[in-house]
């Protein structure tokens, strides 16, 4: 048996596959091919980049209709049903209001009522027309801005997944940012590949990224859950990151679409499911929705696993609720409230 990692710089974050099999060159070939993928899927859909079908549909808010790739009309078709379903939680419109909070190319800023007010009448997915009948999007209001930040990885390692099942993969681990990850079939001597979440106390401190580190072993720091998948994707959002600190309180680059503000209640939410797309967007929408949507949000596919944790009353104490994920022992005494719910 043969073990091939393949890593590649795409979305502003590290893409890395580990693959294993009977064939080297086959296996390497293949690693290649779904990380051009990525690579590819990166120019198409950045906000960043001035030359991407997402820049261009930007360029046109206010103006007239954009026609896209029909792949990419699909995904924003995707976008606009987990909005409906999440309630708002989940929107690629937030642009306008990560810029005001100072989060886009920045590390944030404290904005005036009246700019949070602004930035709020240009976010909302009604704000979005889809024509299927010629693949257009139209923006019908200056200002809109499109972001699949929250989705982009997720669909990107879907793709890629989906290539190399097609090459013949049969065990494979990719993973993007260390915030999602997609399990292709078990590793060679195991029936499951377990991947790790790190406990609060030990992310709050060590996390530079936007998300909670992944891992498929323990590590060094202090474990909250080991998720075992199978021909699934897990993925973890969190609110560290870019912050800042302002009027006593901290800041978070999550944002709620709905209220303009920054994420609040839960500190940390993780999502299992088939779909990567669909992890990385409903994990976003549970940390912004926390415990009180998590029932909701739990059950919007059959067979969901989910976690979600917030702060307790007290300094460094943390409430955790879980559906079907196994929390770790070290993650259930102390200073871990335990609340688990049946897996749904």
């Amino acid at each position: 048996m043969r073990t091939v990692a393949v890593a590649r710089h795409a979305m502003a974050t590290r893409f890395e596959t580990v693959l294993h099999g009977e064939n080297e060159v086959s296996l390497r070939a293949a690693a290649e091919e779904a990380l051009d993928e990525i690579e590819r899927l990166d120019a198409q859909l950045s906000l960043y980049n001035p030359t991407s079908e997402i820049s261009h549909i930007n360029a046109r808010a206010g103006q007239g209709p954009v026609r896209v790739e029909p792949t990419l009309f699909r995904l924003l078709q995707h976008a606009q049903r987990l909005s409906r379903e999440t309630e708002g939680a989940f929107d690629i419109t937030v642009a306008p209001l990560m810029r005001c909070w100072g989060f886009m190319r920045g590390a944030g800023k404290l904005p005036s009522p009246a700019e949070v007010a602004e930035a709020r009448a240009k976010v909302g997915m009604h704000l979005v027309e889809l024509n299927e009948s010629d693949f257009t999007v139209r923006v019908p209001r200056a200002g809109v801005m499109l972001d699949l930040g929250s989705l982009g990885k997720g669909y990107a390692l879907e793709r890629a997944g989906e290539l190399l099942r097609e090459a013949g993969v049969t065990s494979g681990l990719l993973h993007g940012g260390t915030s999602t990850v997609c399990a292709i079939g078990p590793p060679p001597d195991a029936e499951v590949w377990n991947v790790a979440v790190p406990h609060p106390d030990f992310a709050e401190q060590a996390v530079a990224s936007g998300a909670a580190r992944l891992s498929d072993s323990s590590g060094t720091g202090k474990i909250l859950a080991i998720v075992p998948l199978k021909d699934e994707a897990l993925s973890v959002s969190a609110v560290w990151g870019k912050a800042f600190r302002a009027n006593g309180r901290v800041y978070g680059h999550v944002i709620d679409p709905r209220r303009g503000e920054p994420v609040e209640g839960a500190v940390l939410a993780a999502v299992a499911l088939p779909s990567a797309t669909e992890t990385d967007a409903l994990s976003t929408a549970l940390l912004i929705d926390g415990p009180d949507g998590h029932e909701r949000i739990a059950r919007l596919r059959a067979g969901t696993r989910t976690l979600v944790v917030s702060r307790g009353e007290e300094a460094g104490q943390f409430c955790l609720e879980s559906r079907g994920i196994p929390v770790t022992d070290a993650a259930l005494g102390g200073q871990l409230n335990r609340e688990v719910s049946p897996q749904n």
